[in-house]
């Protein structure tokens, strides 16, 4: 492995990124700056569109690929390119299967690809989220299938990916990152090859440590917002704000750390992270029943919404079914465009179950797909309001607060307002709801 620890010094390596979604891409452009970079997906339009120099990401703009393209960076369907890489990184989905398990399929589908065309003294890296062990059950097996060996004739790693849909600050280059190999010598040149690009590397022991350091890092954020929406609801029942509360809290210098209720959780890791960790610890003979609760709480926050839906329409004299509802906001959280594990979707699903008519509105996403249909976004969120019985603030986009609930209520037909995320302050003559809100004093609790 000599000879690659000294392409990594002088630039000389090849970098193979095999995936180039919202992780992939933003990573192979990062390499681009430094490395040749072959970009794989198995995604012809997606291929088509970076050769043209088009971003399919609203984190990567044309821009940042044209500055690239054909020059260090080159996007191909091709996975015999990957061949002539010195480094293989796998950065595909993981998704849970309908029986809320983990899928692997993506990973599999990738190593059985990379096992077509893996040679000696290739090294072998893993982006993928996923439980600990994957790399050492799922991966070196299928790789070693051709007849070499993991450690030996090449070198296998994983790294959790960190990228943050939407964040400016904490680009990749950025936010440290956490390496770990099968053996020691993985480890050292990992380290050597992110450490090229990424201001601080943590070395930890081996592969399934760096796989649980992601598991605990969005289990703690999956348990913690679970923890005020539970909390939020309590409130909602004792005429407290929670968000008023936690405000106050986060004055205290020492001993605690915001996080804010909403209707569920979205994106790719934290509401999957606390799913793939049960899923492999009962493996293990063991239940994690705190980890599992948080996650019951949070999913729950989706029907919460729904019923303060009707709820509110009823306070206007109207039923859900049949009234007109705009879900403002399609992503999963604010100025992105990522609809993945979207509470929308679920919050859409059972609106159109029990009658209601949904527009949706979102100046980032185009459209939303749900088991109850596609639905497009409005051009215009003034003429998407105009008119409806109820409008649900799902995310809270900037877009959003450029207006005030007065000029919200005034373009409706029936200004019922659901407030997902204390976008709004209340005023008299508009009915109000949010979550973790003080809605007590609106309504008799008999109604």
């Amino acid at each position: 492995m000599e000879s690659i620890k000294s392409k990594i010094e002088d630039k000389t390596a090849t970098i193979g990124i095999m995936g180039l979604g919202y992780v992939g891409l933003p990573f192979a452009l990062a390499f681009a700056k430094s490395f040749n970079v072959i970009g794989y997906d198995i995604n012809r339009k997606v291929i088509d569109d970076l050769s043209k120099g088009i971003s399919h990401i609203l984190d990567v703009s044309d821009e940042d690929i044209q500055r690239v393209l054909n020059k260090s960076f080159y996007p191909t369907d091709d996975y015999q390119y990957l061949k002539d890489c010195d480094f293989i990184i796998i950065c595909v989905p993981t998704p849970l299967t309908s029986e809320k398990e983990p899928d692997l399929s993506y990973i599999k589908n990738a190593c059985q690809t990379v096992a077509k065309i893996l040679r000696k003294g290739h090294f072998v890296i893993l982006e993928s989220t996923t439980y600990p062990t994957t790399t050492e059950d799922v991966v070196i097996p299928l790789l070693e299938k051709n007849g070499l060996t993991a450690g030996e004739d090449f070198c296998i790693a994983y790294s959790p990916e960190r990228v943050d849909p939407g964040n400016r600050e904490y680009t990749i280059e950025k936010v440290p990152t956490v390496v770990g190999g099968i053996n020691d010598e993985c480890t050292e040149i990992v380290a050597s090859l992110y450490g090229s690009i990424i201001e601080e590397v943590v070395k930890v022991r081996n592969t399934k440590t760096a796989e649980a350091v992601k598991m605990v890092e969005n289990i703690f954020r999956n348990v913690n917002i679970g923890l005020v929406n539970e909390l939020a609801l309590l409130f909602e029942k004792m005429d407290i704000d929670i968000w008023e509360v936690i405000g106050a809290a986060s004055t205290k210098p020492y001993g605690f750390m915001p996080f804010y209720p909403g209707p569920g959780i979205g994106g790719h890791c934290i509401p999957l992270d606390p799913l793939y960790t049960s899923y492999i610890a009962k493996r293990h003979d063991f239940i994690p029943r705190f980890i599992e609760t948080s996650s019951e709480i949070n999913e729950f926050m989706k029907v919460h919404t729904v019923n303060l839906i009707e709820k509110g329409l009823k306070k206007a004299g109207k039923k859900i079914q049949s009234a007109n509802i705009a879900i403002m906001g399609l992503a999963y959280k604010k100025n992105i465009d990522d609809v993945r594990e979207s509470p929308s979707i679920k919050i859409i699903e059972e609106l159109v179950n029990i009658g209601a008519n949904i527009r949706v509105y979102d100046p980032y996403v185009k459209s939303i797909k749900t088991m109850v249909g596609e639905f497009f976004s409005g051009d215009c969120m003034e003429d998407v309001l105009r008119g409806v019985d109820c409008a649900v603030f799902v995310v809270d986009h900037n877009r959003f607060r450029e207006y005030d609930i007065r000029q919200i209520a005034e373009l409706m037909g029936t200004p019922v307002i659901v407030d997902c995320k204390n976008i709004f302050d209340r005023e008299d003559g508009i009915i109000y709801l949010g979550i973790g809100k003080r809605n007590k004093n609106d309504f008799n609790e008999e109604e």
